[in-house]
């Protein structure tokens, strides 16, 4: 990856981990709202699947903010996407007045998968731990 494909990649990283890392944080200070949450639309094992949430979005935000097993987090993270917008924003089975909102939020989810995918293909570019430990 040249100069210009790897500062791109950096500035793809963070911004991805924008919309993940803030959620992860509310969702651990807010740890019983979101479990009621995950309750009333039937997640099964709805604290399991917080804390796994919670660990995702945290952790895989922090792995891809210093570019560590990037290919493997991004992956980790598209499937995650995807369970996350079938499961919270089923806009299918959405109220009349609700199903703007949840299909902009079940595609806004598929495009960032989008993202996540081409993350795991490239890889983390030079500004990372990857980078690091790649033997030259």
């Amino acid at each position: 990856m040249n100069g210009y494909q790897s500062v791109l990649n950096l500035v793809g990283r963070l911004l991805i981990a924008t919309l993940f890392l803030p959620a992860g944080l509310a969702k651990l200070s807010g740890f019983e709202g979101t479990l009621a949450y995950f309750a009333s639309i039937g997640i099964p094992a709805p604290v399991f699947a917080l804390v796994a949430t919670i660990v995702i979005e945290i952790a895989g935000s922090i792995a891809l903010l210093v570019g560590f097993q990037t290919r493997i987090v991004a992956v980790i993270m598209a499937v995650f996407t995807l369970i996350a917008a079938v499961t919270g924003h089923a806009f299918w089975a959405a109220p009349a007045d609700a199903v703007y909102v949840a299909q902009l939020l079940f595609f806004k989810n598929i495009a960032v998968m989008g993202g996540l995918l081409v993350l795991a293909s490239a890889g983390a570019g030079s500004f990372s731990i990857d980078a690091r430990k790649v033997v030259k």
